[in-house]
């Protein structure tokens, strides 16, 4: 069930005069993946609009609840979103793979009830993560409504970039000991191991 915040309803909650809520995003903006993403090369399929999957992966924080853009199904009620790096997902390759996780996804409220629901990860599953699709497969209307209709899509987590350059290494089999320096102080030292003293 979604948490509903509700300002201005002269509750009296807190006691507090000149009670804010300014940071409470702090922590939202602060893990939102949004700079990592790159919106260009963002692909939906059944999109009733071209890019508005894009479109709704642009909105920043601050505009997660403007009713605009939205993403809307075409044809039936799937959508396919894929963030880039796989071309061949479709709709057929989407159903037939297993996923890394399914999420069902609650009914939500809509207009002034509208809020953003946050669907927690197994994050175990998403290390090293370089691209995500999102297969909306049915919507809540039981077959009664072809349209699905998604408002905001945003990512949270800890980036940490992928090093793709080769790693050197020398690994020897059986050290030379005249190969390497000393290190002052330790002389003498290891020298019975192995020797049966």
């Amino acid at each position: 069930m979604p948490h509903h915040h509700h300002h201005g309803d002269d509750h009296g909650c807190h006691g507090e005069a000149g009670h804010d809520h300014s940071n409470d995003i702090t922590p939202a903006l602060q893990s939102l993946l949004y700079k990592q993403v790159d919106f260009d090369k963002i692909v939906t399929m059944n999109e009733s609009e071209p890019k508005a999957g894009a479109a709704i992966v642009k909105k920043t924080w601050d505009q997660r609840l403007d009713e605009e853009p939205q993403l809307e199904s075409d044809a039936d009620e799937q959508l396919l979103m894929h963030v880039p790096n796989r071309p061949d997902m479709d709709f057929s390759t989407a159903s037939d793979l297993a996923p890394t996780q399914t999420i069902s996804v609650p009914q939500s409220l809509t207009g002034s009830q509208a809020d953003v629901i946050e669907m927690p990860l197994n994050r175990a599953l998403w290390n090293g993560t370089t691209s995500i699709t999102l297969f909306f497969e049915d919507n809540w209307s039981h077959g009664e409504e072809d349209v699905t209709k998604v408002g905001y899509v945003g990512f949270k987590g800890d980036f940490l970039a992928l090093n793709k350059e080769p790693i050197t290494f020398l690994y020897e089999a059986a050290a030379n000991p005249k190969d390497h320096t000393v290190i002052q102080g330790v002389d003498g030292v290891g020298k019975t191991i192995g020797t049966g003293k």
